[in-house]
């Protein structure tokens, strides 16, 4: 046997046992989150003011329909914080019209970004300081909500002692293409994250999401703030991070049922998103790790696929259709337990082309750029740097 051959039966075989582990993911996943909606979760005796936190930035077009779905909650005491933060686009007017046609909601409009913050963090750290809650919700412009969510998000919080909650959403469909590379994209979170281990103390998992980080006020005081993390690119994530350092009780509840958003409207828009989340986050602001990650998943990905390609001894493509099965078996899994349409899910070879080729793109787009362009500012790189606070788990 050459060394060709015997290297990439080794791939092949990793391979193997990375989609064997994916699918035991993804198990643990479905069988280890509390449900949002379980029945038998008393309600508190008085309900905690909750104020819902929605940072907004040119987001006329998916704005009202959103903060319609929570303002249909049927928690007693909610109060909206729609935070403008430098929009150009109409949404400025929007929050205001919003604002005067329901006693719930405050308005807050930020004109100008302090040197050395992101956006985003700004408006989450200036929409904090306005609310009254208790509680804080932070959830992005474009999520929608059931009408129970909030009152059973507090319900449990209240009767298990949780400081911080975030949830299992889900991503409705849209065209083929781009719920391939979503599909992938969520596989990865779903099975890398740990999530069933938030709970743990003992445990290093940790876990926020846009759509809807709920936060303790308390808990919230006792972390380094939002000033430490005002130049963390994985903003969201870093803020679960940070509660469960400071030593807050955190949990993952499923809410599929019960909070959606569509994440990119095209691929255009994924592209865009990944110029963050990519050369950012995985890559750490480097591009070095981010060509070896990409390559990595691309090749732990696909490795039994081309196992099957003639040229290869019988029994190294036999080890071949075994990984596929594997690798198909774990895609039908997820669409399952991540409710992802099961077609584009199943082709997940070209949802980890699209998307290890937006990663990459990211990572160039970085390199010219000299850091990141997000919401019409460019970050240096050298400053990003600075600010990662973030761990990643992968």
């Amino acid at each position: 046997m050459s060394i060709l051959v015997g290297a990439f039966a080794v791939l092949v075989g990793l391979s193997c046992a990375y989609w064997l582990l994916g699918a035991w993911g993804l198990v643990r996943l479905e069988r280890g989150l509390p449900r949002l909606g379980a029945p038998g979760v008393p309600e508190p005796a008085r309900w905690p003011r909750v104020s819902l936190v929605i940072p907004a930035c040119n987001e006329v077009d998916t704005l009202e329909a959103a903060v319609a779905s929570r303002l249909a909650q049927d928690y007693p005491e909610l109060e909206v914080v729609l935070v403008d933060d430098r929009s150009s686009d109409g949404t400025s007017a929007l929050v205001d019209r919003l604002a005067a046609a329901d006693a719930r909601v405050k308005a807050l409009h930020i004109t100008h970004l302090p040197e050395g913050w992101l956006g985003k963090l700004h408006a989450l750290h200036r929409g904090a300081e306005t609310a009254t809650g208790d509680w804080l919700l932070f959830s992005d412009a474009d999520v929608h909500f059931a009408p129970d969510t909030v009152r059973r998000a507090m319900a449990l919080c209240e009767a298990r002692s949780w400081d911080f909650l975030t949830v299992l959403f889900r991503l409705r469909p849209t065209s083929f293409l781009l719920d391939t590379a979503v599909s992938t994209t969520m596989r990865m979170i779903g099975t890398a994250a740990r999530l069933h281990r938030v709970a743990d103390p003992g445990s290093s998992a940790s876990m926020g999401a846009g759509v809807f980080n709920l936060v303790r006020r308390d808990m919230l005081a006792r972390t380094r703030g939002f000033e430490w993390l005002k130049l963390e690119i994985a903003d969201d994530a870093a803020l679960g991070q940070m509660v469960k350092r400071a030593g807050g009780r955190c949990e993952v509840v499923h809410a599929l049922g019960h909070v959606s958003v569509e994440l990119y409207p095209s691929l255009g828009a994924m592209a865009r998103g990944c110029e963050k989340a990519g050369f950012g986050v995985m890559g750490q602001l480097s591009n070095t790790r981010l060509v070896l990650s990409c390559l990595f998943f691309l090749l732990i990905e696909t490795a039994p696929l081309l196992a099957m390609m003639p040229g290869w001894p019988a029994w190294l493509r036999g080890l071949g259709y075994v990984g596929t099965g594997m690798a198909l078996v774990t895609c039908a899994l997820a669409s399952h337990v991540l409710r992802r349409p099961l077609l584009p899910t199943l082709a997940f070879p070209v949802g980890t082309l699209l998307f290890v080729t937006l990663l990459l793109r990211s990572g160039w787009l970085g390199w010219r750029r000299g850091g990141i362009v997000w919401r019409g500012t460019l970050y240096p790189t050298e400053l990003l740097r600075t600010g990662i606070r973030y761990e990643t788990p992968f």
